[in-house]
């Protein structure tokens, strides 16, 4: 840590621990391990305390903010439905670091409630969390991290949109958090916890993306909730580069880039608790460097399989098989109900623009059944499959 960097480490408190499990289904070397008291953390107060990092990590921080905002401008005047694309890919990346992973075709498929396969319905919860983070009509408040969560954890009815009222914690087993390797703050903490996070949060005196890091740290030490708090937190970073400009129109890809070197990013998280919020500031500025290339790639071979389309498909601009392609391009596994609501058209003319497409060789139907057909566009699954496959070698590279 820099000599020059002051920021409050965690502490702890002592707790006592009575295991919900019955002693007669636990061996008697789990019993003696979990009894007596626990150590749970305390996040220490951030709200008011002054943010000094080293300068090469502010430099790149903001070399890496320029970059997000012209990303984000030049996509996000581009015609092609982008914002949905690379929505899609950043909530699927997120998932993946809580090991949540899927293909693009079966999380399609669960989009349109087609599909069961639990990953691919978790990550589709992921999608409704961030466009719900990325909803925000004024300042970042408690209500909105709990619209966040609910969206997200909407099978989790019980617990969905609910700070915890329970002790949580992080490795160790399902016994107690004795030899946990963190313990997070008791649940009568967080809610005051929270709101010191949220004044933090209101600050306008911090470099945006040295912010959104330091708080998003600060949010995991927290752990509000019983489940889905690194999913949620992530989307609360995009939904604060929302608050402060820096993106206006597409999800910019963090949570592909951390998931490149999820080991470093789980230890930058370990560095803040213990008074050091540098590494975090460098892991999020360097992660968002990396996929930031990752996402012009998907950009462009998504222009070229538009491209492509536009060559071979037999109607006039402007037509429904033309504004057929966006829904494609945006929702690439789809039924002719879909189709209809998306265009506002009915079905029977549904049918007909999908029939011209599949007919120019973009659409194939892949059920082979005469009712509750389904389409999809091999091109654009392909090109979401590789922009994970290229996160995923990276992450292995590491």
């Amino acid at each position: 840590m820099s000599s020059d960097i002051v920021w409050p480490a965690i502490t702890w408190e002592s707790h006592d621990w009575v295991p919900t499990i019955p002693a007669e289904l636990l061996s008697r070397r789990v019993r003696e391990r979990h009894q007596g008291p626990y150590q749970a953390t305390i996040a220490p107060a951030i709200a008011d305390h002054d943010v000094r990092l080293p300068a090469d990590v502010l430099a790149v921080a903001d070399e890496v903010t320029v970059e997000i905002a012209r990303f984000d401008t030049l996509v996000g005047a581009d015609l092609t439905p982008f914002g949905a694309i690379l929505l899609r890919t950043e909530s699927a990346s997120s998932s993946q670091i809580e090991h949540l992973t899927s293909g693009a075709k079966a999380i399609a498929l669960a989009e349109i409630g087609s599909g069961d396969q639990r990953n691919a319905v978790e990550i589709v919860g992921n999608v409704r969390a961030m466009r719900t983070a990325l909803s925000l009509d004024g300042a970042i408040d408690d209500q909105l991290i709990l619209r966040t969560h609910a969206a997200l954890m909407v099978h989790e009815p019980d617990t969905a949109g609910r700070w915890r009222n329970q002790q949580v914690w992080i490795g160790g087993d399902n016994v107690g958090p004795h030899g946990a390797a963190f313990v997070a703050p008791h649940h009568d903490r967080v809610q005051d916890s929270i709101a010191d996070l949220l004044a933090f949060i209101r600050r306008d005196n911090i470099p945006a993306l040295a912010h959104t890091a330091i708080a998003h740290a600060q949010f995991e030490t927290i752990h509000p909730f019983t489940d889905g708090n690194g999913r949620t937190g992530r989307a609360l970073m995009h939904a604060m580069l929302r608050a402060k400009g820096v993106t206006e129109q597409v999800t910019v890809p963090i949570a592909a880039g951390l998931l490149t070197r999820v080991d470093d990013y789980f230890g930058a998280l370990t560095a803040y608790r213990a008074g050091d919020p540098a590494p975090i500031v460098r892991q999020v500025a360097e992660a968002s460097f990396a996929a930031l290339g990752n996402a012009r790639m998907l950009v462009d071979d998504i222009h070229q399989i538009r491209a492509r389309w536009e060559a071979v498909v037999r109607a006039r601009r402007g037509a429904t098989p033309w504004r057929l392609m966006d829904v494609a391009l945006r929702q690439p596994v789809f039924d002719a109900k879909t189709v209809a609501e998306a265009l506002d058209i009915t079905d029977s003319n549904a049918v007909r623009a999908i029939g011209t497409l599949v007919d120019a060789g973009i659409l194939t139907e892949f059920t082979g059944m005469r009712r509750n057909r389904l389409w999809q566009t091999r091109e654009v699954l392909d090109a979401l499959d590789d922009f994970a496959r290229r996160t995923g070698k990276r992450a292995n590279a590491n």
